[in-house]
């Protein structure tokens, strides 16, 4: 096939080439099969996922009334921090 390398060499180079074919139609395909495909509802039920950002208004327990001098003390403490 091409006269200055060997027959080694070209067969690794047909071989690299059918690879390198391979691979592309492979990630052609794996990308279109995840573009067009949508699951079935309910189809990640056990896969743990990260749950939406809740305000402080959605739960009464996660918000917390302070008290006058509580609330005097986290000022206190928020003036001695470093602002750099």
């Amino acid at each position: 096939m091409f006269p200055s390398i060997s027959l080694a060499q070209e067969i690794g180079l047909a071989v690299l080439i059918v690879a390198a074919l391979v691979w592309v139609f492979g990630l052609g395909h794996m990308l279109r099969d995840a573009r067009f495909h949508h699951p079935e509802p309910g189809a990640y039920e056990g896969i743990a996922v990260i749950p939406a950002q809740r305000s402080t208004a959605t739960h009464p327990m996660e918000s917390v009334e302070l008290t006058e001098a509580e609330e005097e003390a986290f000022a206190g403490l928020i003036r001695t921090i470093p602002l750099h």
